[in-house]
């Protein structure tokens, strides 16, 4: 048994819908009926609250709550350029809240293509499952947590993850919670990329990271791609495999937006969105 955790603020409602319905997709129904969907907002309406509850209801969830919670005090947004102070609630997360054994958390920006509870099957009780991030795979070897692997060479290769999907057993949301929370405090220098570079910061500290498959967190290299060669570069997979759990559409560039490119991954969730919208209305 599980939850689906995520955080949403009003820019994030639409999208957030169609992320929701795409999990709800690609598990049983009584696993659907099983499992709880969780949100933490900062400023989502009790009209937008209800969108929501009725449609986890809809897609057949046993269970839905949603809280109001204010970000860690010591939040650092070194990067806002498309991610608002949100970002911090999916450390907000409690085992009363969840109320499940495990919190399986879900960025508003991916499109789920298949059942996102396999890794819970090869989850350590005492481990925080995630995927390494196709973008800043090693310490010291991407930009991300810029200056770690000079002041602890032996930091350096370590895997650095995406924040987008987290596979947590509940009795490790506190430490996670409280370990972030001191990362942010005294290892301010290193965040490039916001809560990301806290957690990753707390994993390399405390050993209690689990690489989950890289499937289960793809991104789509495709809209960057149009704009330069350098993915080639950093990217440790073929651009062209098409084998995505869960396709991340991280930068600014998301594909609800009429600016993004079409991509084959963007058409994809245009129209798993369309199919969502309808079911809304």
């Amino acid at each position: 048994m599980f939850s689906i955790g995520m955080c949403v603020d009003r820019h994030y409602l639409v999208p957030s819908l169609a992320t929701l319905t795409s999990v709800a997709d690609h598990l049983s129904l009584p696993d659907r009926r099983q499992a709880a969907v969780r949100i933490l907002t900062t400023d989502l309406t009790r009209a937008q609250a209800d969108t929501l509850a009725a449609l986890a209801r809809r897609c057949g969830f046993g269970s839905f709550d949603l809280a109001h919670q204010a970000p860690p005090a010591a939040s650092v947004m070194a990067d806002a350029a498309y991610i608002s102070i949100t970002t911090y609630l999916r450390f907000g997360f409690t085992p009363e809240f969840t109320g499940r054994p495990y919190l399986i958390y879900v960025d508003a920006d991916v499109h789920v293509r298949g059942d996102i509870s396999v890794p819970l099957g090869e989850l350590p009780p005492d481990r925080i499952g995630a995927v390494r991030d196709e973008f800043n795979p090693a310490v010291g070897e991407c930009p991300a947590l810029p200056g770690v692997a000079e002041r602890w060479p032996h930091l350096k290769g370590r895997p650095y993850v995406n924040a987008g999907m987290l596979w947590v057993p509940t009795p490790m949301l506190a430490p996670m919670r409280a370990g972030v929370e001191q990362a942010l405090i005294r290892g301010r220098r290193y965040i490039k990329h916001n809560d990301q570079c806290a957690l990753n910061l707390w994993l390399l500290a405390s050993r209690v990271s689990h690489l989950v498959e890289p499937v289960f967190n793809r991104f789509d290299v495709d809209r960057f791609l149009e704009r330069g060669e350098w993915v080639r570069r950093v990217l440790r997979r073929p651009v062209t495999q098409r084998d995505a759990k869960v396709v991340h559409f991280v930068g600014r560039e998301k594909p609800w937006l009429r600016s993004c490119p079409g991509t084959e991954d963007v058409r994809a969730y245009r129209s798993h969105l369309r199919r969502t919208m309808a079911v809304v209305r």
